[in-house]
């Protein structure tokens, strides 16, 4: 436990020195003026924003639950799922290696065993991709086609979003059509690290190969329950695209509130694809994710280089911090009702 809050600890610095560098590339003083002249009920705006994009989401993550079979309010929801985001947010390589935490967060809010948390937030994970790709090419519609010309950069960060959806769902089809060998040949691999893991541990009894094919059929039929409602799919990717398009809105207020100017459709082209950067080993992508959308605004807009990184810190302050902070409570207060019942 120690070595990894160590190793998150490391990484935190790293992504501050990120964070420095990239000031200091844009100019410190630009930056630090532009800051200065944010409007505070501007920045007030940005963070109500982020409250609408939260709530969406963690709505997306309720309608998912009920799905499942293992349904919570949608308060509840909305708050586990801004617990999910704390986990997110402070793991390496963002949702990827923050999906196990929040899948026992998710399980232990609705009282389901660990595969229906799991199958939950990778549901809602795919379901928040899919909107993505159609608000950046959204904006890339509403900004005209000369400005994908004009930015060669920008066309390429569209082929990497439209090659990542491809990838996405060609999995996903894979997965489905051949799923009962995918259910044995993780049985196979988990089995004896499960079993070693066990020795290592004390009072656990090592699984057997059926058990764990168990709980790996669980999962997958938890995945086809959620495919197969055709109602919650729909609800649960209207309210993950109006998170996606509140995200882009909170982006383009960043930039008002400094008292610069951007088109809208710069803001929900460039909110997309800057979460890529969230897959870098960075915790919740910080650093990366400011980077690349900064770089994107400049390329894009005549928004200054110090003006595009005041707007994008003031834009992260709210969407990255905040559900950090809230979400780390939720979690704490998760933990120690779970502590409490055992």
């Amino acid at each position: 436990m120690n070595g990894d809050r160590t190793v998150t600890v490391l990484l935190f610095l790293v992504a501050l020195a990120v964070l420095g560098a990239l000031v200091w590339v844009a100019g410190v003083e630009e930056t630090l003026t532009a800051l200065g002249r944010a409007r505070l009920p501007l920045v007030a705006v940005v963070v109500a924003l982020t409250v609408v994009w939260l709530v969406s989401w963690g709505l997306s993550l309720y309608v998912v639950l009920g799905a499942l079979g293992a349904p919570v309010s949608a308060p509840k929801a909305v708050l586990v799922f801004t617990a999910a985001m704390f986990s997110n947010n402070i793991t390496p390589f963002g949702q990827a290696g923050g999906e196990p935490v929040s899948a026992l967060l998710i399980s232990e809010a609705a009282d389901s065993e660990y595969e229906t948390g799991l199958a939950a937030i990778a549901s809602v994970d795919t379901l928040h991709f899919v909107p993505s790709i159609g608000m950046a090419l959204l904006g890339v519609a509403l900004f005209g086609m000369d400005a994908v010309t004009a930015s060669r950069d920008l066309a390429i960060s569209i082929a990497i979003l439209v090659g990542l959806f491809v990838l996405v769902v060609g999995t996903a089809v894979l997965i489905y059509h051949y799923h009962h060998r995918i259910e044995q040949a993780l049985a196979t691999v988990v089995t004896p690290i499960a079993r070693a893991l066990s020795r290592v541990v004390p009072g656990r009894t090592p699984p057997g190969m059926r058990a764990v094919e168990n709980r790996i059929g669980s999962f997958f039929e938890s995945i086809d329950r959620v495919g197969a409602d055709r109602r919650a799919l729909a609800l649960a990717g209207g309210f993950s695209t109006i998170g996606w398009f509140t995200l882009g809105v909170t982006l383009w207020t960043a930039v008002i509130a400094v008292e610069a100017s951007i088109p809208l459709a710069a803001a929900l082209v460039a909110v997309p694809i800057g979460l890529i950067a969230g897959a870098t080993p960075l915790p919740g992508g910080s650093g990366a994710i400011e980077t690349a959308i900064a770089a994107i605004l400049v390329s894009l807009t005549p928004v200054s280089n110090g003006g595009a990184v005041a707007a994008v810190l003031v834009y992260r302050l709210a969407t990255y911090w905040l559900p950090t902070v809230v979400g780390g409570l939720v979690a704490t207060g998760l933990g120690a009702r779970t502590v409490r019942s055992r």
